[in-house]
Formats: C-alpha cells, sequence, structure tokens
C-alpha cells in the first residue's frame, strides 16, 4: 500500500511540476465552456420551446420527444468524450513508463524492497487515477450543465464514465508494454494511438476481408481484427449505454460483451507483458 501511495504522490506530483496536470485540466475546462455556450435550450413546463446548437436553431417536429432528443445529445457527447478522454489520457499518462526508468528514478525505486511488478503495477493504478479524475471532470461538469439547463436527470450518461475509463485503461495497458520496451514516451504515444485508429479500421474487417484477393491476408485481417482492441465498438457501446435505445435518430447498438471481453484480454496480455519484461530488464 505504501508503494501505491508513494506513486500516486509522486504522479500527481510530476504531472504538477511538468505542467501537465495543468494542461490537462486547462483543455477539459475549455471544452466544458464550448459545451455549456453552445448549447441554449428553452424549456417550458418540461416540453423543449426552442433549442440552438452552436448558434444554429435546431427544429423540432411536434412528434419529437423532447427527453429523446436530450438523450440524442448526451449520447453523441458521451461517444466524442469517449474519444478525448481517451486522448488527453494517453497524452497525460504515456511518459509514466519511460520516466520510471530514468537513471535516478529506478535505482531510487529498486533500493527499496519493493516487487518490481508491484511497482509497475502500482504506477499503472496510479496513472489511471490521474486519469479517472479527467475522465469524470469532464462527464460530471456537463451532466450538471444539462440538468441545470432542462431539469432532466440521466444517471446512464454520468456512469458512461466506467466504460470510458475501461477504453483508457486498455490504452494505457498497451502504453505501458511500449514504454517498458522501448523508454520512450514519443513511440509509447505514437503506437498507442496507432493502435486505437487501427482498432477503428478494422471495424469494417468483413468489408476490407471481402476486398483482398488473397486468403492468408484475409485471415490475417480477421486475426488482427480479434486481437487488437475493440475501439469503434466500445464507443459505440457508450453510446448505446447513454441512449438505451430511446433516442430517435440513432443507430440502436446492443450491448455485446464480446468488445468488451476481447479487449480486456488484449489489455490483460499486455500488463502481463509489460511485467514480464520489467522484471528481466536490467537497470
Amino acid at each position: 500500500m505504501r508503494v501505491l501511495l508513494a506513486n500516486i504522490e509522486d504522479v500527481w506530483r510530476e504531472a504538477a511540476a511538468r505542467w501537465t496536470l495543468l494542461a490537462y485540466f486547462f483543455l477539459s475546462t475549455i471544452f466544458i465552456i464550448i459545451f455549456a455556450s453552445a448549447i441554449n435550450l428553452d424549456v417550458v413546463d418540461g416540453t423543449l420551446a426552442g433549442a440552438k446548437l452552436f448558434g444554429k436553431n435546431v427544429h423540432m417536429r411536434p412528434q419529437d420527444n423532447f427527453e429523446g432528443i436530450l438523450l440524442m445529445f448526451e449520447s453523441g457527447f458521451a461517444g466524442f468524450l469517449a474519444v478525448f478522454g481517451t486522448g488527453l489520457a494517453v497524452f497525460a499518462t504515456a511518459h509514466l513508463v519511460p520516466r520510471l526508468q530514468d537513471k535516478g528514478t529506478i535505482d531510487l525505486y529498486l533500493s527499496r524492497p519493493v516487487s518490481r511488478i508491484w511497482l509497475l503495477m502500482s504506477r499503472y493504478i496510479a496513472g489511471l487515477l490521474l486519469a479517472a479524475t479527467n475522465v469524470f471532470y469532464l462527464i460530471g461538469a456537463i451532466w450538471i450543465i444539462v440538468i441545470s439547463k432542462t431539469g432532466m436527470v440521466h444517471p446512464r450518461f454520468l456512469m458512461s464514465g466506467v466504460v470510458i475509463m475501461f477504453l483508457v485503461a486498455t490504452m494505457l495497458a498497451f502504453a505501458f508494454l511500449i514504454g517498458v520496451i522501448t523508454s520512450s514516451t514519443a513511440v509509447s504515444i505514437m503506437a498507442t494511438f496507432g493502435i486505437f485508429l487501427f482498432g477503428l479500421a478494422l471495424a469494417a474487417h468483413v468489408q476490407i476481408e471481402a476486398a483482398i484477393s488473397q486468403q492468408w491476408l484475409a485471415t490475417l485481417i480477421s486475426a488482427l481484427y480479434w486481437i487488437i482492441p475493440k475501439t469503434k465498438d466500445l464507443i459505440l457501446a457508450v453510446v448505446a449505454f447513454v441512449s438505451a435505445g430511446q433516442a430517435p435518430g440513432m443507430v440502436k447498438q446492443t450491448l455485446n460483451p464480446t468488445p468488451f471481453l476481447t479487449t480486456a484480454a488484449f489489455a490483460i496480455t499486455c500488463l502481463v507483458l509489460a511485467s514480464w519484461r520489467f522484471q528481466r530488464k536490467e537497470f
């Protein structure tokens, strides 16, 4: 427990000293301000009398349900936050392992009777806590803004932060693996964003396989789809969870457990490999 608390303190101090913490929450605050100023709703007796999005009027049809329209907005923003929050988390935490392996820092930690695996895992947990603070700051602030403007409370929007943190935890696990192997913050960031985008592209693996003439390439694409994190499926899961099938105009998605299970397996594998490599690494 002392190692975990020490790493949490070290991560927060380092983030503050390097201006990472200030930049992290500054960008989030800017987004919250833009959201608050972009959405103008005129609610009369629980009915939406008028709405403006980024200064443009949103035309309502008589059959449109106010709560359904609100769920559509919340679902869309939750999906965007899954991408935005994950991106910020990667930038803010990708340096944790390369920084840990610096000559003076690693010597200080290894001079204590602490398991290398627990040292790495406590660093991982500290990074997740830093990312979670920002994710729930974003979601919580927007949730409060929506409540203040509409008087409607949708707990699912707030709870979507748990699904977003699952995606963040997966990306951070991969960043830790790359960080242990390369000791480079830049490579960790590039590789993590690369696999995030690759996961988005592989969502269309069926179409890609059909367009490929070589069977071995089609088999490789199919295998990569099942191995690599299902980033698009997880983003759609956030949207589906918030909308609960009640938002008009939204494609109805079912919360399929398969993307979560395969992505969790990928994250666990990354952490196991990172721990194994860190355990055997010479400093």
